[in-house]
């Protein structure tokens, strides 16, 4: 498999690499996110998925709970409020994936 394109920036930029593990370091001992992390970890447990590396992960899908593909649930850019207002309106100063131009 490939390297995708973030992975190949902080594998040649260590100096980013470290100033980016430091923060997800920091960021992930926030009381916010250690409680999200546990409830996660306990819907995994609930659901028989926890620690046995079948490829399965709980995903917040609006106010239920389901089990999602690992790299899906974890790679989704669409399943939060807080994602689709970071990535604005469709079109505002994109590129229309839809069009390839006739390639």
């Amino acid at each position: 498999m490939a390297l995708g394109r973030t992975a190949k920036y902080y594998r040649d930029n260590p100096e980013a690499r470290k100033k980016r593990l430091e923060y997800q370091k920091k960021y992930n001992k926030r009381k916010d996110q250690v409680k999200r992390r546990v409830f996660d970890n306990k819907k995994n447990r609930e659901f028989g998925t926890y620690g046995n590396y079948d490829g399965k992960d709980v995903s917040h899908s609006g106010d239920k709970i389901v089990l999602e593909d690992e790299s899906k649930n974890r790679g989704s850019k669409s399943a939060t409020k807080g994602d689709r207002r970071s990535r604005g309106k469709k079109g505002k100063g994109r590129r229309n994936k839809g069009n390839t131009g006739g390639k």
